[in-house]
């Protein structure tokens, strides 16, 4: 009787493979070889996700540069060269899923029953796996409605912010409704934004999604590193998506890893943004203070560490009154 494998060693040789895989792509013998052992245990598919997950969270803070230090505010460095597109493409048709930047996150695998919604809390960040392997990744004070069918695969963010990884299936399309004209995806990963107050804002990480009725004069199509800001008249005719770096996007998913990433947003703003995360508010009681363009990389749950950092770059007084960070100019000479 064969002895069954560990789940460390399959996580090892699972790790293993991507390392291959990075360095470039597999000849033929070590593509069969890979599709063997994949097919050999249910477990290995996992394995390979969680070693791509790693693989590419390494990726993400390495786009989002070396000199993303909070306590100097220094620009970001150039993004490394990105890792060989085919080994990638090879890993996802093998795998049947997109690769999940979330190894540090809890993931949670369920049985989504129909009109089932998914709901986060304050500073929670969920990986749920639906019924046909995508995922979806909901950000903090997130909420999202499934209604999978025989037809169409449908979900609705009701509010916050969503991180979608889809997996082809021919007979249903995946469809993400929002205000006006619906969303939809054969296959990729994207990010669906809807604050209140706010423009509905879609970010297109890996492959493309659509919008509109498809071959009409009104369709856009968004392809990877674009985006698009969704107008706030549904009956509005929809924008140009816009072209983005690959660091733009790698900032604006950084919350997938607990991070918050800025660069040149004014302070108010940044404070905004780390209230979505944590009780604790950020109070900036100067003008010309909150107006100071901030950039770095941040831990989301640290809004008090945040504020040390911004009063020693600025030169300001911070302090501590209950649930807030106060953050106030110091005393100019007389």
């Amino acid at each position: 009787m064969t002895e069954r494998e560990s789940s460390r060693y399959i996580d090892a040789t699972a790790a293993d493979w991507i390392a291959r895989l990075d360095r470039g792509p597999l000849s033929q013998e070590e593509s069969q070889a890979l599709e063997a052992w994949l097919a050999g245990d249910p477990r290995r598919r996992g394995a390979l996700l969680r070693a791509d997950a790693l693989s590419l969270l390494s990726e993400s803070a390495g786009a989002l540069g070396s000199q993303f230090d909070p306590a100097k505010f220094a620009p970001p460095a150039p993004p490394p060269p990105p890792a060989p597109a085919l080994s990638r493409r090879k890993l996802l048709a093998w795998t049947g899923a997109g690769g999940l930047a979330a190894a540090s996150i809890g993931v949670l695998a369920i049985s989504v029953q129909p009109a089932a919604a998914i709901t986060t809390g304050l500073g929670e960040v969920r990986l749920v796996t639906l019924d046909d392997g995508s995922t979806v990744m909901l950000n903090t004070q997130s909420s999202l409605r499934v209604r999978y069918g025989d037809k169409v695969r449908r979900v609705e963010l009701l509010y916050g912010e969503a991180y979608f990884t889809v997996v082809p299936d021919q007979g249903r399309p995946f469809v993400v409704d929002l205000p006006g004209e619906p969303l939809r995806a054969a296959r990729g990963t994207f990010r669906v934004r809807k604050l209140e107050g706010k423009p509905v804002d879609i970010l297109v990480d890996q492959g493309g999604v659509s919008l509109g009725e498809a071959g009409t004069a009104d369709a856009v199509f968004l392809r990877a590193n674009m985006r698009l800001t969704l107008p706030e008249t549904a009956s509005a005719p929809l924008p140009a998506p816009e072209a983005i770096s690959a660091d733009h996007v790698a900032r604006a998913l950084a919350w997938r890893e607990g991070k918050i990433a800025f660069e040149g947003e004014r302070l108010d703003q940044a404070a905004a943004e780390f209230a979505r995360y944590s009780r604790t508010r950020i109070e900036i009681r100067d003008p010309a203070l909150a107006s100071e363009p901030v950039t770095g990389l941040f831990a989301a749950s640290d809004p008090a560490g945040f504020g040390r950092a911004v009063a020693s770059v600025f030169d300001a007084r911070i302090e501590q009154q209950g649930g807030a960070v106060i953050l106030t100019r110091r005393p100019g000479p007389r």
